[in-house]
């Protein structure tokens, strides 16, 4: 359980104690889920690197760029910890693609809503079942949606806590740790790739765009898939 002195705390601390103090409140059940982008390289390198009892995971849509497979392989071999996958059920998939057609999400927010669901959501509530506390990569000003987030909270959906130890950082503090500590990212990165999801979803941003103008730019929403939602 984490109390109200547990939460000040974290507050207080950086992200690396953050996340060591998590670890040893919630050994075996702290699990954290990886898009492969830059916040998520930041927290799986304090991880891997500090040895934490914490489960790395990442979903795999089925529709990803292979850059991601590319660092996803990189990753294993670099700090010979393994990170879990999780895949969407075949059966939901098959049944999207033959009623709605393979880029049904295109069409309306419903049916890329549906898509996202199938290929995020069912996965990451079966990675999650078992866990107390999901860690993310979340920062307050990559959307609006995310600037009051707090840096941690309680899921009721999920029944679990949810961590967010970098929620206060910018994004230079992110190109900072990943320069100094030498971590790998996603080539995309420097195509202008900036919020990456699944290929069809995401494009190239331009300068002064926010970073998650690039995802799913052909509707207005709030430039969320699910996973984060309330």
């Amino acid at each position: 359980m984490i109390s109200k002195e547990d939460a000040e705390t974290l507050k207080q601390l950086s992200a690396e104690e953050g996340l060591m103090f998590i670890s040893s409140r919630f050994p075996e059940t702290a699990v954290f889920s990886t898009s492969l982008g830059q916040e998520d390289q930041v927290i799986t390198d304090i991880i891997f690197r500090n040895k934490l009892p914490i489960k790395v995971f990442t979903l795999d849509t089925g529709r990803l760029f292979y850059e991601h497979y590319e660092l996803l392989s990189q990753n294993n071999s670099k700090y010979r910890k393994k990170t879990e996958v999780y895949f969407p059920d075949p059966s939901d998939v098959e049944k999207y693609v033959n009623e709605k057609g393979i880029n049904a999400f295109y069409y309306s927010v419903e049916n890329r809503k549906e898509c996202c669901f199938i290929r995020k959501v069912k996965p990451l509530n079966r990675a999650l079942e078992k866990a107390e506390i999901w860690i993310t990569g979340l920062r307050s000003e990559q959307s609006e949606n995310r600037e009051n987030m707090p840096i941690i909270e309680w899921d009721e959906e999920r029944r679990l806590y949810k961590y967010n130890p970098l929620i206060n950082w910018n994004y230079q503090q992110v190109l900072v740790y990943l320069q100094q500590n030498n971590v790998q990212e996603l080539s995309l990165h420097k195509k202008g790739f900036i919020s990456v999801g699944c290929q069809p979803c995401t494009r190239a941003i331009v300068e002064g765009e926010n970073p998650r103008a690039g995802r799913w730019w052909w509707e207005n929403s709030q430039k969320e898939c699910g996973l984060h939602s309330h």
